[in-house]
């Protein structure tokens, strides 16, 4: 017996995201986002900025908003709203033309009758509406003629019934009267129940009652009557902005053809008993906007409203992608209506946003401080400054003429003995000594080592380094506005962020004080630094800078002292003794002498001191070097891009002479990194 054969058919996965999809990668995010920071957004700015501008490979909230308003622009200048007339013109243009052939045809017809039959059509208003409304009375002679001019009744009373039930039009074509019946009774039922709902006085069980006798008249399928109102008033304001969105002669005519619905003035009663209850019950909606349609496409009442209901849906989708109310989240974004407007791609599209949105705010990186204000979290510091500390050592090492650099941050060099380690301890473990008092412990404790092994803190022993004098590092960066106007903003935080994470994690030993100085200088943590914004401040307080620098070196006495200075301007302003700045440009010489005099007493403690000088004015480059040349310091011109490089090598290099710190030995240099 054969067995059967099954054939497999392969598409596009459409039941929502694609199971089979990679996890959202929050990489490239979360670098977007503190580039953003360090140049002097807040991390939900940040935020917000990525998924405006999407990723690598991921389409952004302006690239949807921007397919949303050219969507809105093409329905516009595609249709205009006359369809029902002109499709009512067409059928009494045809029944008149088979009226006439009629009379052409019909030998026997009596002279006189036809004559004035011709004489009345002859006379029929051009207003297709008032031709209609003329016409009733007429007793046709073509039965063709005759039916044409039936079905504009019927055309109508379909169209707008389709204006407030989608599927209507279709459904009561070639309709009959208890069709036709079976309507006017459920719009009789649905107008008692809704008003009904208005007063308070329904129950669930008139729900379930109308929709077990009427259910299938409503495919959206509601599950309550608030789903049902929902769905009804939605489509009825769209109904009514569509009047409005025509000309006064369009808007006449179409009233004065709709009296001739079905042949029955009840239909529009009811119609409009039911406008009046669901403005009532949502009354929120849009009901009186309107639109300005430009194209040749004509449309009918149903589809008219369906274009309507879209542009009402676009307006909703453009709000919901600007992201621009109190409160707004992705989760706010209605992904089935983008879906229906613009296609699987863009929801696809929307739900990675929307799932990038959550995880990085569910991932750690982000966290809301005591003032509601989000803000890097110190993982995604720890982060940033590990990426950064690898890129920097990475240009550092492939420097020209430079030997290899290494950041291992040991402590000195191994005595050949080992020692309890203590808490705090970074030198490397005595495997052979740790793994040894493991094994002594569980013996002594009558537990069999052959049956696990578990190293307890006090078996843990360190290999003995010879001591190696610590370091109090003062970075003092420029914070002036002319570093954010000349693009070293950035780098200028990089720098600091990667100092900080060699710091913290390569050599903890050593102590560092992050000093910012613009009109004046304060202390800041690393998160403030790189969270700080650009402020137009004028001023390059060095001074003040400076006497925090000495204040720190005073809290570490037994610690060599290292200054790292990063300007890109003269010294243009000092603390006056009530703590006022004094700002002047060109530099008061009072500025220049209390800065000199600051790095003197600096300088007199001993400490190792380097300039990094970022620009090429002639006044800077003298100011840099006269400075440097008085406390046989050291002056390094890096390119703003290599500032954190530049500032690792001259700290590393300073580390490392003699296995220690020492004085300067080196006299006056000027490197071009």
């Amino acid at each position: 017996m054969r067995t059967p054969r099954h054939s497999s058919r392969y598409g596009r996965y459409s039941g929502g995201p694609d199971p089979l999809a990679p996890p959202v990668d929050l990489g490239e995010v979360l670098d977007a986002v503190t580039e953003d920071v360090m140049a002097g957004y807040s991390p939900d700015q940040a935020l917000r900025e990525f998924l405006r501008r999407g990723g690598r490979n991921q389409r952004g909230l302006d690239d949807l908003a921007r397919q949303v308003h050219q969507r809105r622009r093409d329905l516009l200048s595609r249709h205009r709203l006359d369809g029902t007339v002109q499709e009512a013109k067409k059928l009494l243009d045809r029944a008149l033309r088979e009226e006439r052939d009629q009379f052409l045809r019909d030998a026997r017809m009596d002279p006189t009758d036809r004559q004035f039959r011709e004489m009345r059509l002859d006379a029929l208003p051009s207003s297709t509406a008032a031709a209609v409304t003329e016409l009733s009375d007429y007793d046709w002679q073509s039965d063709a003629a005759r039916r044409n001019y039936e079905q504009i009744k019927d055309l109508l009373g379909r169209e707008l019934l389709e204006q407030r039930f989608a599927g209507m039009k279709n459904a009561l074509q070639n309709a009959t009267d208890e069709d036709r019946a079976a309507v006017s009774r459920m719009l009789e039922d649905l107008n008692e129940l809704l008003e009904k709902h208005a007063r308070g006085e329904d129950t669930p069980e008139d729900f379930e009652r109308f929709m077990n006798r009427h259910g299938d008249q409503f495919p959206e399928n509601p599950q309550d009557i608030d789903e049902l109102i929902d769905a009804l008033a939605q489509r009825s304001a769209a109904a009514q902005r569509m009047m409005r969105s025509m000309t006064p002669e369009q808007r006449e005519e179409l009233m004065a053809l709709s009296a001739q619905a079905f042949g029955s003035p009840e239909l529009m009663s009811q119609l409009d008993r039911l406008d009046a209850a669901l403005q009532g019950l949502r009354p929120g909606l849009d009901w009186s906007g309107s639109e300005q349609f430009e194209g040749d496409q004509g449309l009918g009442l149903g589809d008219g409203t369906g274009v309507l209901q879209d542009l009402a849906d676009l307006d909703a989708l453009s709000e919901q992608l600007s992201q621009s109310y109190a409160g707004s989240t992705l989760s706010d974004l209605d992904v089935a209506a983008l879906a229906r407007q613009l296609g699987d791609d863009a929801a696809v599209a929307a739900r990675t946003l929307t799932e990038l949105e959550r995880a990085m705010r569910n991932s750690g990186y982000l966290r809301r401080g005591t003032d509601g204000e989000l803000r890097l979290s110190p993982r995604a510091m720890r982060k940033l400054g590990k990426s950064l500390l690898r890129d920097a050592a990475g240009r550092l090492s492939g420097r020209s003429g430079r030997r290899d650099t290494r950041l291992a941050g040991a402590a000195g060099e191994q005595t050949g003995s080992s020692r309890a380690w203590q808490f705090g301890d970074v030198e490397p473990w005595d495997v052979t000594r740790t793994v040894t008092n493991a094994v002594t412990r569980t013996a002594a404790s009558g537990a069999d080592p052959s049956a696990g092994l578990r190293i307890d803190v006090q078996d843990i022993e360190v290999r003995e380094t010879e001591a190696r004098t610590q370091a109090a590092v003062a970075l003092l960066v420029d914070t002036s506005f002319s570093m954010a106007l000349n693009g070293r903003w950035v780098p200028m935080k990089r720098t600091a962020i990667a100092l900080h994470q060699l710091i913290s994690t390569r050599f903890r030993g050593d102590a560092l004080e992050l000093i910012t100085f613009g009109r004046y200088a304060q202390t800041m943590d690393i998160g403030e630094l790189t969270a700080l914004p650009a402020w137009h401040e004028q001023g390059t307080n060095l001074h003040h800078g400076l006497l925090l620098a000495q204040r720190f070196f005073r809290k570490h006495p037994t610690m060599h002292p290292v200054l790292l200075v990063v300007t890109d301007g003269e010294a243009t302003a000092h603390l006056e003794p009530g703590g006022e700045a004094w700002f002047m440009y060109p530099p008061d010489p009072e500025t220049l002498r209390l800065t000199v005099a600051q790095l003197d007493a600096v300088a007199r403690r001993g400490t190792e001191i380097t300039l990094f000088r970022l620009g090429d004015d002639p006044g800077l480059v003298r100011f840099i070097a006269a400075l440097a040349r008085r406390v046989r310091g050291r002056v390094v011109a890096p390119d703003p891009e290599d500032l954190d490089a530049a500032v690792l090598g001259e700290y590393m290099r300073s580390r490392s002479r003699n296995g220690s710190w020492g004085g300067s030995g080196d006299s006056f240099a000027d490197d071009d990194a």
